[in-house]
């Protein structure tokens, strides 16, 4: 199957996005703490490289918590990063520490060439549907940014104070035009950062569940409660029958069962599960 989701808006935003890096001082990268590797960009990777960057793995509650923890320990290496839930603010105290931190040492350096401090401009960057809003409604403390559970909803750019001497600018987040590697492309996916008529659910729920049976078939089985199989598709049939997704004559309901499995791992209640780990990059689930 061949993922490709790069809607026009997202394209103007790419290259909007150029021409507003050059007015900011620090690069809020916002990543998915269930698969930081494929939720990050490259394109973003080559623009933001000489920007004050700061990295967040939202939906860390969704996370594997000693994942996500080498996960900081490995990007800390490139910036500072912080784990965040932006549903609930938990870890923003110290991304916002983080933040003044930065804006005061380039003020202290304007101030030594001899010129008058001024409003630091900060820039969020993410794939769709990584809580980009959120984090701007709990950063700006009010509801600036409209915040919903489908990729591509943030529309436009804004400036908002966040307090004084912090400027904030909400921007889309940017997929590449194709995924090269398709792994990344399922992933993206199965947590939700696709929007679901670009792809087939019941080969995406086949491969979420393929990377279940290898990394925490223990959460899978206690949340549905079934025997385990090592067919991911035997499995999708399984899971089928004890929930009753059954259609005239017995046969299971697949692409009713896929869209299940799909959203009772996108909401967390499978398990804190992690996709990925930094295991020199390579993939958690693969």
């Amino acid at each position: 199957m061949t993922i490709q989701w790069y809607p026009g808006h997202m394209a103007k935003a790419k290259r909007v996005l150029k021409e507003h890096l050059k007015l900011v001082d620090i690069v809020l990268e916002l990543l998915d703490a269930r698969i930081p590797y494929s939720s990050s960009n490259p394109d973003l990777e080559k623009l933001v490289k000489n920007k004050d960057r700061i990295i967040i793995l939202n939906k860390k509650d969704l996370a594997n918590p000693q994942i996500t923890a080498e996960w900081i320990e490995y990007l800390n290496h490139n910036a500072p990063t912080f784990a965040v839930n932006t549903m609930t603010g938990a870890g923003l105290k110290e991304v916002l520490n983080e933040v003044q931190k930065k804006a005061d040492a380039i003020n202290r350096r304007l101030k030594k060439r001899g010129r008058n401090p001024r409003n630091i401009r900060l820039l969020i960057i993410g794939i769709p549907n990584v809580g980009k809003s959120a984090l701007i409604n709990r950063i700006a403390g009010r509801s600036k940014a409209k915040v919903e559970n489908r990729p591509g909803v943030t529309r436009g750019k804004q400036w908002i104070k966040v307090r004084k001497g912090l400027l904030l600018m909400d921007s889309p987040g940017i997929l590449w035009p194709r995924f090269e590697n398709q792994e990344v492309g399922l992933k993206l996916a199965a947590t939700g950062a696709i929007r679901t008529e670009v792809f087939n659910e019941e080969e995406v729920a086949y491969h979420l569940l393929k990377w279940l049976l290898k990394i925490a078939p223990e959460d899978l089985q206690n949340f549905f409660g079934v025997e385990l199989v090592e067919d991911p598709y035997e499995m999708m049939l399984v899971i089928g029958r004890k929930r009753g997704f059954l259609q005239s004559g017995g046969r299971v309901q697949t692409e009713q069962t896929a869209r299940m499995i799909l959203k009772e791992f996108r909401n967390g209640r499978i398990g804190q599960v992690s996709l990925e780990r930094p295991d020199k990059g390579e993939d958690n689930g693969s």
